[in-house]
Order: structure tokens, then C-alpha cells, then sequence
């Protein structure tokens, strides 16, 4: 029987903004158990990343309990919360966030060297990761001599470095072409089946594919009805197209619409800084149809 290893109950999540309480997140219950996909989306300023925070043991919560590995963190040490979590939860982020400074091999390394693994064992231990991620070739190159894809792979080694539990992901392919961010959703999938509990968070509805399961994070608040079956049928539909006409501005560089299918989802596009050209929406978080706006380069 496989085991819950995240479990929030009654999470809230406030900040203070000078004079003023942000509620990031409001109420989420939500258990995570060994061996699931998850894919969680939302808006962005939803509370999605805030979750993420929690998720990972990389925050408290304000009011309400988490748990990892059966351990309420809101009764441990810091000291020995960055030991369970460094154990049982490998981060990936959409930055990668390698050490410049450190080749592919080390980077693998270094999570390895805050657990106290010797240093022969280390190395060895690296290599093999480098392997199952098909570096082995550039175990010796720094970040800036390697590709996109292939940063985000030693990301994932170094995940990978302490053989957690949970791998957790933060926009993972929102940096890199289709092509490569394929590969990287593959190395997931991958992953999943050996038995890694994996969580992604993204903003792009094409992952949903991946998922054994879908949570959407909306005004800090959980919603548990999510129709996969629905937004990936909408994927697959033709392209909307939405003249700049329909678009609300709501500063120098930011216009709004309300999604014309679902009548709910908030489409915010942007207007390039140099070009001042619309860029091309990609899909509404709600319900998952794809659009594109036409006459954006003669928008005011």
C-alpha cells in the first residue's frame, strides 16, 4: 500500500505589505502519496508558487499544519528540517540555478556534500546520475558552456543526488524549446515509473498529458473538480482567434480578456518592450483552448 508523504491540512499562507495582509493561500487540504504525477497550474498571483513553497517544507504556514514523512514541520528545528528535506524532496527550478562556478559533475555533487556523503562515494554517485541523464560527456563543462536542455538535465541530476523521494519542479520546461522540453517531460515520465513521486508546476496546460493527476490553485484556494479529459480535448481543438479589439489595457504593456469559451479564465497578454508587438497568447488556464490574437501589431 503506498504511503502519504506531503499532507497539508488547513493551510493558510498571509504576508504583510506594509499596513496590509496578502492571503496567498486560504484553506488547502491536500495529500500527496508515493508514486503520483501531479501537475499543478494557475494564473499567476494564484498562490500556486506559495503552495509550491509549502509543498516542498521551503515554508511555513501561517495558520494550519504540513507534514513530511509523518513530521508536522511546524514543530522542527530548521537544522533538522533542511536534513529531511534535503533527504526526502529534490528541487528543480525553470532557472536552473547551477553554480556557475562548478562543472556538471559537481553540481551533482553538492547536494550530496550537505548530507556528509564522503567524497569517493560522491563522485561515484554522480557519475552514474550523469549517465541516466545522458551527460556523461560533459561531466567536466561549466553551465555556461552547455545548452538549455542540458542545464536543466544536471538540474534534474542534482535532484536526482540524494535519491529523494519527491521531485519537485517549477516551471521545468519554461525555458527551453518544445523539442528539448519533451525530452525533459520523457526523463520525468521516466522517472515516475521507477517509483519517484513527481510534482510539476507550470502554467502550461500541454503537460497535463503527463499527469495521473490534475490541481488547479486559483485566488489562493484549491479546486478539486479539474476535467482533464475536457482541457486536453480543448488542446487539441483549432486556434481561436481574438482580435486586439476584444483586448482591455490595463497598463503600458499588459491587456486583458476574459477567456470567450469558458467566460471565466483571465487571458493576460503582453506587448514586447522593443517591438511593442502583442505576443501571441498560448492557452487559457481554465478550461485549456488555444488562442492566438490577430492585428496585434496595430494595437494602441
Amino acid at each position: 500500500m503506498k504511503q502519504t508523504i506531503i499532507k497539508l491540512e488547513n493551510v493558510h499562507k498571509d504576508y504583510k505589505m506594509g499596513d496590509s495582509v496578502v492571503q496567498a493561500v486560504k484553506g488547502i487540504n491536500l495529500e500527496i502519496i508515493g508514486g503520483d504525477f501531479i501537475v499543478i497550474i494557475g494564473p499567476s498571483g494564484s498562490g500556486k508558487s506559495t503552495v509550491m513553497n509549502m509543498i516542498g517544507a521551503l515554508d511555513l504556514a501561517t495558520e494550519g499544519d504540513i507534514f513530511l514523512d509523518g513530521k508536522n514541520i511546524e514543530h522542527l528545528e530548521e537544522s533538522e528540517l533542511a536534513q529531511i528535506r534535503g533527504k526526502k524532496i529534490g528541487f528543480v527550478f525553470q532557472t536552473f540555478n547551477l553554480i556557475p562556478t562548478l562543472n556538471a559533475l559537481e553540481n551533482i555533487e553538492l547536494p550530496m556534500i550537505f548530507q556528509g556523503v564522503p567524497k569517493e562515494e560522491r563522485i561515484e554517485k554522480a557519475e552514474e546520475i550523469l549517465e541516466s541523464v545522458k551527460l556523461t560527456h560533459r561531466k567536466y563543462h561549466l553551465p555556461n558552456e552547455l545548452s538549455g536542455g542540458e542545464r536543466q538535465r544536471v538540474a534534474i541530476g542534482r535532484a536526482l543526488a540524494n535519491d529523494p523521494e519527491v521531485i519537485l519542479a517549477d516551471e521545468p520546461t519554461g525555458n527551453l524549446d518544445t523539442k528539448t522540453g519533451s525530452e525533459i517531460m520523457k526523463l520525468f515520465k521516466d522517472l515516475n515509473k521507477k517509483g519517484k513521486t513527481i510534482i510539476l508546476v507550470t502554467h502550461d496546460i500541454g503537460l497535463l498529458n503527463h499527469a495521473q493527476k490534475i490541481l488547479k490553485i486559483k485566488d489562493g484556494k484549491l479546486e478539486q473538480s479539474i476535467n482533464k479529459k475536457k482541457m486536453i480535448e480543448n488542446i487539441s481543438k483549432p486556434i481561436i482567434k481574438i482580435r486586439h479589439a476584444d483586448l482591455e489595457r490595463i497598463s503600458d504593456s499588459k491587456y486583458t480578456s476574459f477567456c470567450p469559451i469558458c467566460d471565466e479564465g483571465t487571458l493576460v497578454v503582453k506587448r514586447h518592450p522593443k517591438t511593442l508587438e502583442i505576443e501571441p497568447i498560448d492557452r487559457c488556464l481554465n478550461c485549456g483552448q488555444r488562442f492566438e490574437y490577430i492585428d496585434y501589431k496595430t494595437l494602441k
